[in-house]
């Protein structure tokens, strides 16, 4: 998983916004803060269809994202600002191992899906309905932003022997020349399923 990301989570941006960026209390070396270590068992795998971050009122569809040809992953098509994906060959949200969700920050028109990833807190849910009807509920670990050159491979992508979650898009500062310098990623785990037909949680 180490080039899946690819160039356009680096390079894609707006110079006219400026999305949040993590504190430092959302950061896994500030301590625990308000997550929670208990974890749901593995759900068997199914696709995702939707994400929603109630806390930064995120409620998108999730399209299937493959690699292209140089190895990096498919970006979600940039004139929807609205549609986030996941890496279509990993582990699907829920199952055992690390999921990927990646989608834009912002775009030529403003922001984008992921505008406000680097305003969750520790301790909000993040809720992905999949295609056997139900939700896979995580709870954020932290909240962290990286250099481009400095992007901590093993810690994002290594399986920890539960499902676990990553959501990612781009941070870090801009360039006018090269994009967004980096990466915001949201660490979460599951905590909570939800059975087909259960109302939704509310996280605000």
């Amino acid at each position: 998983m180490a080039l899946v990301l690819g160039v356009w989570l680096v390079q894609n941006g707006s110079e006219d916004v400026t999305p949040p960026v993590p504190s430092a209390e959302q950061s896994f070396t500030a301590g625990p803060g308000l997550h929670t270590r208990a974890a749901a068992d593995p759900l068997p795998p199914a696709a995702p269809v939707q994400l929603r971050i109630p806390a930064i009122g995120v409620d998108t569809p999730l399209m299937r994202l493959g690699l292209d040809g140089d190895g990096s992953l498919e970006a979600p098509p940039a004139v929807n600002r609205n549609l986030a994906g996941w890496y279509r060959d990993g582990t699907p949200p829920g199952a055992n191992g690390t999921a990927i969700i990646a989608g834009h920050v912002d775009n030529a028109q403003g922001p984008a899906v992921f505008y406000r990833l680097g305003a969750l807190g520790k301790g909000r849910l993040i809720e992905v309905t999949r295609a056997d009807g139900r939700t896979a509920v995580f709870t954020v670990d932290a909240v962290e932003v990286y250099d481009a050159e400095d992007f901590p491979d093993d810690k994002v992508y290594r399986p920890r022997g539960r499902a676990e979650l990553r959501v990612i898009t781009c941070g870090g500062g801009f360039d006018e020349k090269t994009g967004y310098r980096g990466n915001v990623v949201a660490y979460a785990h599951l905590t909570d399923v939800r059975e087909p037909g259960a109302a939704p949680g509310r996280d605000v």
